[in-house]
């Protein structure tokens, strides 16, 4: 069943603030947006996710860009792609911080969560490269997201995808917990070594 344009907007609302109260990004930084049939709701460029409302939204059509681009946020592009390639309804772009410090860490393309909860729901989680709201970064970012829940952007946040915001939220909290539990168990690991 559909959401009405009011329930959309609350739902953006609520997981702005969840975002900002979760400490998963900055007031003006990530991005949030849901699919609605061939049209995709995005949350404006420079919003600040703890204060949406129904200006801080902007439909678009996810098989052409348009003139509305210039407003809607700069990963308005990457977005669009994870719509065309997978089957996600929601998308949520954050910059949690132990996820953006294992990405310049990791030795290879992937982290693999050490944690129970991350193991069995995300079992890996890819690290791609690309400029921010690139063709590249949209392709390499909807590429990992058909099999993977969650990917990292090396040295920038996540990108989420699920069939509600409340997944893609989810999916954003666990990469966090997955990666700074990482982070302290290589931290403690390299401490007892000296």
């Amino acid at each position: 069943m559909a959401l009405s344009k009011y329930q959309e907007i609350r739902e953006f609302t609520k997981f702005g603030k969840k975002l900002i109260d979760s400490g998963l990004v900055e007031s003006q930084f990530g991005n949030i947006s849901i699919r609605n049939g061939d049209k995709m709701l995005i949350t404006r460029t420079g919003v600040h996710l703890d204060e949406i409302n129904k200006n801080s939204v902007v439909e678009l059509d996810i098989d052409k860009p348009s003139n509305l681009d210039t407003i809607a946020s700069s990963e308005t592009i990457v977005h669009r792609t994870v719509y065309k390639n997978t089957p996600a309804l929601s998308v949520i772009h954050a910059h949690p911080i132990f996820a953006v410090i294992e990405s310049m860490l990791v030795e290879n393309e992937t982290i693999v969560p050490i944690n129970i909860e991350g193991e069995y729901f995300l079992q890996e989680i890819p690290v791609v490269k690309g400029a921010t709201g690139s063709p590249g970064l949209a392709d390499k970012t909807s590429q990992a997201l058909r099999s993977h829940k969650g990917v990292i952007v090396f040295g920038h946040g996540t990108f989420s995808a699920g069939k509600t915001l409340e997944e893609a939220y989810f999916v954003t909290a666990l990469v966090e917990q997955s990666c700074k539990m990482k982070y302290y168990l290589d931290m403690a690991k390299r401490s007892t070594m000296h």
